[in-house]
C-alpha cells in the first residue's frame, strides 16, 4: 500500500489547521496533484468553486507572481479540461479554465476534483491577500460551470463519517498584524467539542445555494431596531469568506451612528478639505464638480488633463468597483453644495465649516466606517436573535483593530450592502460573528448551527 492508498483508506473526519491574519483573512492549506503541490486557500462558505493560480498566469499578472502556482507538468495525476472559468468579485472578474486532480485537504485525499487554474486575477484584491485561492463551501447550485464542489466529493467519495463540516475561528491577531499561531480550525465530517461550549442553536437553511438562514431580531443595546419584522424576518448567510457583517445599507447607517461610527469616506473628505480649502474656493469659481473630483482622484478621468478636458463624456467617470462609485458620487454632491453656497456670496470660512458638516454626513455605503478606540468601552452591545436566541456580541467584538505602524485604528464591524430582489436583501454574518460563535454547516439536515465559543 502506497502513501496515497493510506491517505485514502483511513480517514472518516478530517481537521485542517486555519491561519487568521488581522481577523480579516482566515485562511489554510491543501495540496493538488501528485506529488503534492502546496497551497493557502480560504475556506469560504459564500462560494462553491475552488481554484488556484495557475503557471500559466498571464503576462504582467502580478497577483499571480506573488502567489503559489498550479503546474500541471509536475503532477502524474493531472487530467487536462481546459473548460474556460470565470468567477466575478466586487473587485473584479478572474478567469481561467478547469482542470482536474486529486486534491488533499487535511488528512482526506479527493480523488477526480475539477478546479480552476486561474491565468487572470483582479488587482488589489489579491495582490496582498496572505491565500494563494479560494475553496467554496456553498451549495452545488452556485458553482460556477456546474462543477461538483470538494465537500460534495468528499461525501460521495465517502471521505466523511457524517454530512456536515464546523468552523472555530480565533479572533487574537497579533499586534503586528502577524497571523497568530492558532487562527482555527475546520473540520469535515464533525466538530470538536473543545471549541464550544453547551449545545449548538440550530436555524434550517432557508434557500439553498448560500447558507441560507432566517433571523428573527436585531437588536441595538437591547432595542429590536424593527428590521426583521414579519414572517419572513431577516435573511442572512453564514459566509466565513467575508470579514464583516454587512447588512441593508438604511439598517448599517443606523447603527453606525448609534455605535458612533462616522464613515470613513467623510473622514478623507474633511482632511483632503483642511489641506487645500483655499484651492477648493478658488476651484469652486472655475471648474465643475466632476473636474474637481477628477483631480483629487474621487473620480475617474485621463490624468491630470481633467480640468483642461472640454468633453464633458471623459469627466466624472465612477470607478469599477461599488465603493469607487460611492466616492465619486459623494464628492461631487459636496462640491455641488460648496458650489450653491459660493453663489450666495458666503465666505469662505462659512464655505469650508460647511462642506465639513457635509462630510460628516455622507454614508458609508458599500464600504466602512471607523470609530474612537476609546469610546470602545461605552459603546452598546447588540444582538442577533436567531431560532429564538439571542447572540450577543460586545463592542470589542465587533469593533477590528487595524495596526499599521504599531499604532491601533478602529473599525466599524458593520458594513452597507444592497442586494436586489429576487436574491435580497440580505444580511452577510461575517468572521466578526463567527468568531464568537462555534459554527455548524448539517448538509444532511439542511441547517446551520452556533454555539459559544471556547
Amino acid at each position: 500500500m502506497d502513501a496515497s492508498d493510506e491517505e485514502r483508506s483511513a480517514p472518516k473526519r478530517g481537521g485542517v489547521d486555519v491561519h487568521n491574519y488581522m481577523d480579516a483573512q482566515y485562511y489554510g492549506e491543501i495540496e493538488i496533484g501528485n506529488p503534492r503541490q502546496k497551497f493557502q486557500v480560504v475556506f469560504d462558505t459564500g462560494s462553491s468553486n475552488l481554484w488556484v493560480p495557475s503557471s500559466k498566469c498571464g503576462f504582467l499578472q502580478i497577483p499571480c507572481d506573488l502567489h503559489a502556482k498550479f503546474d500541471s507538468r509536475a503532477s502524474e495525476t493531472y487530467e487536462a479540461d481546459g473548460t474556460p472559468f470565470a468567477i466575478q468579485y466586487g473587485s473584479g472578474s478572474l478567469s481561467g479554465f478547469l482542470s482536474k486532480d486529486e486534491v488533499k485537504v487535511g488528512d482526506l485525499v479527493v480523488q477526480g476534483q475539477y478546479f480552476a487554474e486561474a491565468t487572470k486575477e483582479p488587482g488589489i484584491a489579491f495582490l496582498f491577500s496572505k491565500f494563494d485561492g479560494i475553496l467554496g463551501l456553498g451549495f452545488d447550485n452556485i458553482a460556477v460551470d456546474k462543477v461538483k464542489p470538494v465537500f460534495y466529493n468528499m461525501m460521495e467519495q465517502g471521505l466523511v463519517e457524517n454530512k456536515m463540516f464546523s468552523f472555530w475561528l480565533n479572533r487574537t491577531s497579533t499586534k503586528d498584524g502577524m497571523p497568530s499561531e492558532v487562527g482555527g480550525e475546520l473540520i469535515f465530517g464533525g466538530s470538536d467539542p473543545d471549541h464550544f461550549i453547551g449545545e449548538h442553536t440550530y436555524a434550517p437553511v432557508t434557500r439553498e445555494g448560500y447558507w441560507q438562514i432566517k433571523m428573527d431580531d436585531f437588536k441595538v443595546d437591547g432595542r429590536s431596531l424593527g428590521a426583521c419584522d414579519g414572517d419572513d424576518g431577516c435573511q442572512v448567510i453564514a459566509d466565513t469568506g467575508t470579514s464583516l457583517l454587512a447588512g441593508p445599507t438604511e439598517i448599517v447607517n443606523k447603527i453606525n451612528d448609534y455605535i458612533g461610527a462616522h464613515s470613513m469616506i467623510g473622514e478623507e473628505c474633511r482632511l483632503l478639505i483642511d489641506q487645500y480649502a483655499e484651492q477648493f474656493v478658488e476651484d469652486l469659481e472655475n471648474y465643475s464638480s466632476e473636474q474637481i473630483c477628477a483631480s483629487i482622484g474621487a473620480c475617474d478621468a485621463d490624468g491630470v488633463e481633467a480640468m483642461e478636458a472640454d468633453d464633458d463624456d471623459d469627466l466624472g467617470k465612477s470607478s469599477s468597483s461599488f465603493e469607487g462609485q460611492i466616492a465619486c458620487t459623494a464628492c461631487k454632491t459636496v462640491v455641488n453644495y460648496a458650489q450653491d453656497m459660493l453663489a450666495q456670496n458666503v465666505t469662505e470660512k462659512i464655505i469650508v465649516n460647511e462642506v465639513k458638516r457635509v462630510c460628516d454626513m455622507v454614508p458609508s455605503v458599500g464600504g466602512t466606517a471607523s470609530v474612537d478606540c476609546d469610546n470602545i468601552p461605552n459603546m452598546p452591545d447588540v444582538e442577533f436573535v436567531i431560532g429564538g436566541v439571542p447572540f450577543k456580541l460586545t463592542p470589542e467584538q465587533y469593533v477590528l483593530k487595524v495596526y499599521q505602524d504599531g499604532e491601533a485604528q478602529c473599525v466599524s464591524g458593520f458594513m452597507g450592502m444592497d442586494i436586489p430582489k429576487p436574491a435580497g436583501p440580505l444580511w452577510i454574518l461575517g468572521d466578526v460573528f463567527l468568531g464568537p460563535y462555534h459554527t455548524e454547516f448539517d448538509y444532511a439536515n439542511r441547517r446551520v448551527g452556533f454555539a459559544p465559543a471556547a
